[in-house]
C-alpha cells in the first residue's frame, strides 16, 4: 500500500523527530544521527530515547517512547536493534508518529529469515498507519525544514533536486556533488531495502512537491517493473526524472542482490522502458547528477541546434566531434546573417564557422557581445561556451610569483579576474534573457574551483562542467527531455 501524502509530509516536513536508540558514543548511529539533526539547524522539536536516560548532546533523553509527549513528533529515526523494532513501532503509533526511518539491517538483504522478518515489519507498519522508510537505510534529508536525519554526512545546500536511492552511498555521492557545485537538494532519502516505500513512491511524491523540480534516482532492481514505469510515466510530462541503474551487468546484478536484496531486471528491456517513459537514463552517477543539475538550472531548448563558442581552437574541435557523434544534437552551420554580424567584432582570422573560435580577438566586450548575437539568432537553440577562466589562471600564477604586486601586476591581475567573472555572469544573464541554455565548461572547475571563471558560474547557480564532453552529455539529456515534453 503506497504511503499517503500526509505520511510523506510526516517524513519530509515533520513537526518533531525522535531518535530511537540515541547513544553517548560518538561512533554509534544513535549519536551521529542525533548530532546531524541538531547540527543542520532542524526547525522542529527533537526528542531521543536511551535505555539509561543519559543526556546526549544536550538532549534530555527518556528510556522509552512511552515517556514522550503525545502528538509532538511525526517522525522516528530508528537506531535500535532489529528485535526491538516491533514494540518500538507500536509505541510510536500510540504517540501519533506516522513515519519511521529504519537504519536496522538484517532484513531482506540477509536471507530467507530476514525476508520473513521484513514482511512482518511491513504488515505491522500497514496496520499501525506508519510510513516505513528502509530498513537497512542511511537516512533522510529535507532542506526546506533543515532536516539531516542521517547516519553519515553531508548536509547539502538547499535547491530543487529530489534524490531517492536504493544505495545510501549514492545518496552521499549526490549530496557531495551538490556541495561541490552549489546546485542544491530539496529532499533526499536512502530507500534501503525499499520494503514498503519504493523509489517510485518517493519520486511520485516529489512530483507534487513545490520544493522539487527534478527527480534523481539510483536503483539496483525493481520487483514490479510495470508499476515502476507506470509511476514515472505519470511524472515526466511535468517534471523530469533522471535515473542511474546498478546491476546492468551479470556481475553488478550479483552484487546488487547481496547489497539490498534487489533482483536485477533485463537491462535492454529496462532501457527501452526508460525511453518510452521519458526518463533521462544516465550511464554513471556523475552523469546523472549533472543531468539533474542541468535540468534544474537551464531552460529547455526549443530544438537541437548547437553552436560552440571557444577562445581556443582545440577545445572547439573536440567539442564539435562530440556533438557530431551525438544522436540527439546538431552542430548547426552558421547562417550567413549571423556570420556577417560576428564578422564585425572579430579579426579576419576567426574561424568563420561553427565552432566560433574567437582567435584571440577577445576585447573587454567581445565575448558577451558575440555570445548574445549567437543566442538571439533564431537558428540557434543552445550554446556550449569554452575558455572561461584562462585569464584568471594566468592571474593566479602572477599572484604566486615573486614579482607581484609590482610591475603593474596588481592591476592586470584584478583586470583578468574581473573579466572572467564578467564573462561567466554574461553566460547566465544571456541564457536567462533569451530562454536558451548556455553551458560553460572548463577543467578549471576541478583543478582550481576558486578561479574567477568557474567560481562565478557556481555563483550564478549553474554547473561549470569539468570538460566539454560532460557539457555535451548534459545538453543531450536536456534536449532529449525537451523533445519528450514537446517544447
Amino acid at each position: 500500500m503506497a504511503p499517503s501524502p500526509a505520511q510523506f509530509e510526516a517524513l519530509f516536513n515533520p513537526r518533531g523527530v525522535v531518535v530511537a536508540g540515541a547513544s553517548t558514543h560518538p561512533g554509534k548511529f544513535g549519536f551521529v544521527s542525533l548530532h546531524n539533526i541538531l547540527a543542520s539547524g532542524y526547525e522542529g522539536k527533537v526528542f531521543a530515547t536511551n535505555l539509561d536516560g543519559a543526556p546526549v548532546l544536550g538532549i534530555n533523553t527518556v528510556p522509552s517512547i512511552d515517556d514522550l509527549p503525545d502528538g509532538e513528533a511525526d517522525l522516528v529515526f530508528v537506531c535500535t536493534p532489529k528485535g526491538a523494532n516491533p514494540d518500538l513501532l507500536r509505541a510510536c503509533a500510540r504517540k501519533g508518529i506516522t513515519a519511521a526511518f529504519l537504519t536496522s539491517a538484517g532484513y531482506g538483504e540477509a536471507g530467507e529469515q530476514g525476508r520473513a522478518d521484513e514482511a512482518e515489519l511491513v504488515a505491522l507498519c500497514d496496520e499501525l498507519g506508519i510510513l516505513l522508510a528502509g530498513p537497512n537505510g542511511q537516512g533522510v534529508v529535507s532542506t526546506p525544514v533543515g532536516l539531516c536525519a542521517q547516519i553519515v554526512a553531508p548536509y547539502p545546500p538547499a535547491g530543487s533536486i529530489g534524490v531517492a536511492s536504493q544505495s545510501g552511498n549514492f545518496v552521499s555521492s549526490f549530496l557531495n556533488m551538490a556541495t561541490a557545485t552549489g546546485i542544491g537538494i530539496s529532499r533526499a532519502v536512502s530507500a534501503g531495502n525499499a520494503a514498503a516505500t519504493t523509489v517510485a513512491d518517493y519520486l511520485s511524491w516529489y512530483s507534487t512537491d513545490p520544493a522539487t523540480s527534478v527527480g534523481l534516482a539510483y536503483v539496483e532492481g525493481i520487483d514490479d517493473g510495470r508499476a515502476f514505469f507506470d509511476a514515472v510515466r505519470a511524472i515526466t510530462p511535468t517534471k523530469p526524472v533522471v535515473l542511474v541503474k546498478g546491476g546492468a551487468t551479470a556481475g553488478g546484478a550479483r552484487a546488487a542482490s547481496s547489497h539490498t536484496g534487489s533482483l536485477a531486471t533485463d537491462d535492454r528491456v529496462f532501457d527501452g522502458a526508460c525511453r518510452q517513459a521519458g526518463v533521462c537514463r544516465a550511464a554513471t552517477v556523475e552523469e546523472a547528477f549533472e543531468a539533474a543539475a542541468t535540468l534544474a538550472t537551464q531552460p529547455l531548448p526549443s530544438g537541437n541546434r548547437v553552436v560552440v563558442m571557444t577562445t581556443a581552437g582545440g577545445w572547439g574541435v573536440v567539442t564539435a566531434d562530440a556533438i557530431s557523434r551525438s544522436k540527439v544534437l546538431e552542430l548547426v552551420e552558421l547562417p550567413e546573417d549571423l556570420l556577417a554580424e560576428v564578422d564585425t567584432l572579430l579579426p579576419p582570422r576567426w574561424s568563420r564557422n561553427n565552432p566560433v573560435d574567437l582567435a584571440g580577438g577577445e576585447t573587454r566586450d567581445t565575448i558577451p557581445q558575440v555570445m548574445e548575437m549567437i543566442a538571439r539568432h533564431p537558428s540557434v537553440d543552445s550554446i556550449v561556451y569554452l575558455g572561461v577562466g584562462i585569464q584568471s589562471n594566468q592571474a593566479a600564477m602572477m599572484r604566486r610569483g615573486r614579482f607581484y604586486p609590482d610591475h603593474g601586476l596588481e592591476r592586470i591581475v584584478e583586470y583578468h579576474e574581473r573579466q572572467d567573472a564578467r564573462f561567466a555572469q554574461a553566460a547566465a544573464d544571456i541564457s536567462a534573457a533569451t530562454g536558451k541554455p548556455i553551458l560553460t565548461a572548463t577543467e578549471l572547475a576541478v583543478s582550481d574551483p576558486t578561479n574567477a571563471g568557474p567560481a562565478t558560474v557556481k555563483a550564478t547557480g549553474r554547473v561549470c562542467y569539468a570538460s566539454a564532453n560532460r557539457a555535451v552529455t548534459a545538453l543531450e539529456h536536456l534536449t532529449r527531455y525537451a523533445r519528450f515534453r514537446g517544447v
